[in-house]
């Protein structure tokens, strides 16, 4: 349904470092910078998660999170890590989420430098 997200954040190079540690270890990679901005997704597809240098960028509040894909539990583990590694702030372990439902729902939870909440599931 969506074909890209874009967020905004006040530091370009900080939020470099966040997003190609944490991406990385969910498979995705940096595919583009220009001026100002940095596009990310997975090798051979377009990008799925845009970042914009905005001095006044805030994050859009407590209703709005952003949840990317894994391909597995220890992707998880390695998104989570990374993001506390590269400054960002414990929201939620890696671990079940068994308040979702029956159904097997494995995930971790980050605010990155910019407060933006970035579940990895």
């Amino acid at each position: 349904m969506l074909g890209h997200v874009s967020l905004g954040t006040k530091n370009l190079a900080q939020a470099a470092t966040f997003y190609d540690a944490t991406l990385n270890a969910l498979g995705c990679v940096r595919l583009w910078t220009g001026e100002g901005s940095l596009g990310y997704g997975e090798l051979g597809s377009g990008e799925r998660l845009n970042v914009f240098e905005r001095p006044g960028s805030r994050p859009p509040g407590d209703e709005f999170h952003l949840a990317l894909n894994a391909p597995s539990t220890e992707a998880i583990d390695r998104f989570h890590a990374a993001a506390l590694a590269n400054g960002g702030q414990d929201m939620g372990a890696p671990g079940l989420r068994e308040h979702y439902g029956p159904t097997y729902y494995y995930a971790a939870s980050a605010l990155d430098l910019d407060g933006h909440m970035v579940p990895g599931a």
